[in-house]
């Protein structure tokens, strides 16, 4: 799968994209490369396996193109930006990004987040023991099936990104347990890089809350755990 994985490169900088096309297509990739919103749309971004896309972009910004993109799709999304911000970071989890690279960049580890992403979202691919690969999942009314990468609420569907589909997935093979926010930084993105990383974990676990329980209160399943991490609460009885 990886050595046919499709890639959408999306910046007005024409000698970068150039540059990361020579990187990845040696490495068995197959490059599409967009310089606007326009050309973003008219290189069909939902038949993608995953798409690189910079914040600053002419015209519309990057963070629009991500937030409407989402409306439409789950095809994972790696942003790029020239501020190494928290800002910038927290912004484009918030609207559905799965990772982000700031500028300048080293190649070899954009290639390194690339495949990391795509790992992440075709579990296919990842070296799993049998008890790990077990499709489905379930706690407290929470359902997962990792072979579709789809989930239920009580039978509902739930939307969530890749990043929150991981969170979630972590969660429930450790449910009753505490779990740090190391252990969920490296489920969600694939790597641990301290406060940083603490705070996207959090703005990230506060989103799939909102998902799970929007009229039950903001710790109905996931209790934080202070200075340590957070807990997904099982039911007294329930022997998933």
């Amino acid at each position: 799968m990886m050595s046919l994985a499709r890639l959408l490169l999306v910046d007005d900088d024409v000698e970068l994209v150039e540059m990361m096309r020579e990187y990845f297509e040696p490495e068995g990739f197959k490059v599409d490369a967009a310089h606007d919103s326009a050309a973003f749309w008219a290189a069909d971004p939902v038949a993608a396996d995953l798409i690189i896309l910079d914040v600053m972009l002419p015209g519309r910004s990057g963070f629009e193109l991500l937030k409407e993109f989402r409306k439409r799709s789950n095809v994972p999304v790696i942003m790029l930006t020239a501020k190494d911000n928290d800002v910038d970071r927290v912004v484009g989890l918030e609207i559905g990004a799965d990772d982000y690279v700031s500028k300048p960049f080293k190649p070899r580890e954009l290639v390194a987040r690339v495949r990391a992403v795509l790992r992440r979202t075709n579990p296919a691919d990842s070296n799993l023991s049998a008890a790990a690969s077990s499709p489905r999942l379930g706690a407290a009314g929470i359902e997962l099936d990792r072979s579709s990468r789809n989930a239920w609420c009580r039978g509902q569907p739930l939307e969530l990104t890749t990043a929150e589909f991981n969170l979630l997935e972590f969660f429930l093979r450790n449910a009753g347990a505490v779990v740090g926010r190391d252990d969920l930084s490296q489920a969600a993105f694939g790597r641990q890089n301290g406060a940083k990383i603490d705070r996207n974990v959090d703005t990230l676990v506060s989103k799939l809350r909102r998902k799970l329980d929007p009229d039950d209160g903001v710790e109905c399943r996931i209790k934080t755990i202070r200075n340590i991490g957070y807990i997904y609460l099982l039911p007294t009885g329930d022997g998933q």
